[in-house]
């Protein structure tokens, strides 16, 4: 039987515990001990491509590409990454408003062993759409994406290992098999 102090102790704790959940952060990839995978989310994987942009490139001097608010999704049919980005065009021979669209493209993933990073890799032009642009475009702007998307996201890093997350048990360890989820990303781990 508890006493009326033991129960104002677990009310007290409970209190605690629920005033400092707001600040308990979600670690990045987190590892499962059973399975020996690391995890990554969709905010871990969007909070790390986040850190891309905004990011503006000209081609000759004559268009202008901001690009921003990257969404990010899965395709785990294809194994790939989808990231989805706001863009907005601005001809400086035209003078006129800048033109809203939105690009998505497609990115395998692989393991860099010398950046100890998980890297988006190969990333393909999945659909480009402007608004106002008509159809007769879409071959210069595909390849405008295809321009971007090497530009921005070929290579980029959305997960480097510290040193200590690929030693477990006094042994080394290294990334295998990436597989895209419909939820995020595991990345399996084996002995060297």
């Amino acid at each position: 039987m508890t006493s009326r102090r033991d129960a104002l102790r677990l009310t007290a704790a409970g209190l605690l515990g629920l005033a400092l959940a707001p600040l308990m952060r979600p670690a990045n990839a987190a590892y499962n001990i059973w399975t020996g995978e690391y995890t990554m989310t969709r905010q871990d994987i969007e909070a790390a491509v986040g850190k891309r942009f905004p990011t503006t490139l000209n081609y000759g001097q004559l268009l202008s590409v901001e690009l921003t608010h990257p969404k990010i999704g899965f395709n785990p049919q294809a194994n790939r990454v989808i990231t989805q980005i706001d863009a907005q065009l601005q001809n400086v021979l035209l003078q006129g408003q800048p033109l809203a669209g939105v690009l998505s493209l497609s990115s395998a993933l692989k393991y860099d062993p010398v950046k100890r990073a998980v890297l988006l890799d190969n990333p393909n032009v999945e659909r480009v759409d402007v608004n106002g642009m008509p159809p007769a475009y879409d071959q210069q702007l595909t390849a405008i994406g295809g321009s971007l998307a090497q530009q921005v996201l070929n290579q980029y890093p959305i997960y480097t290992f510290k040193p200590e997350q690929l030693r477990y048990g006094g042994r080394d360890v290294e990334p295998g098999a990436i597989t895209v989820l419909s939820d995020g990303i595991k990345v399996e781990v084996k002995t060297k």
